[in-house]
């Protein structure tokens, strides 16, 4: 890729927990990434009207509430009314192993638990970006 991978990482819901979203979103950075973090309490749709806006390669959310298996879903729906299956929907937080299964089968890429090293982070949305969106 010629420009920065550009990833949107969010917080969905009403949990108010974002110093796991905003490690991420500095350890993207650091990795050569542009991020925009839309900051607490998103609903899925804005949170894809804010990716198609920013032109992102992939859309990362931070959920600890329990709502994963309502908030993906959602976003993955949404993402793919507007035509966006090149972009990438990961995220992480307090999601047990089966519903990461579940979601990854509805289409969301990897999802990872707390304490996840950030260069594991940082080289999945690189690798999926280069296989998917060879701009």
């Amino acid at each position: 890729m010629n420009r920065p991978i550009r990833v949107l990482v969010a917080k969905v819901g009403l949990d108010g927990h974002d110093r796991g979203a905003k490690v991420i979103a500095t350890a993207l950075r650091d990795a050569g990434m542009e991020v925009i973090y839309t900051g607490l309490r998103q609903t899925p749709d804005m949170v894809v009207n804010a990716a198609l806006q920013e032109d992102v390669d992939a859309i990362g959310v931070s959920i600890l509430s329990g709502a994963h298996m309502t908030v993906f879903p959602r976003i993955k729906q949404l993402m793919d009314e507007k035509g966006m299956q090149d972009v990438l929907l990961t995220g992480g937080g307090i999601i047990p192993d089966e519903d990461m299964q579940q979601l990854h089968a509805l289409g969301v890429g990897k999802l990872f638990p707390p304490g996840t090293n950030t260069g594991a982070i940082s080289e999945y949305i690189t690798q999926w970006v280069q296989e998917h969106r060879p701009f």
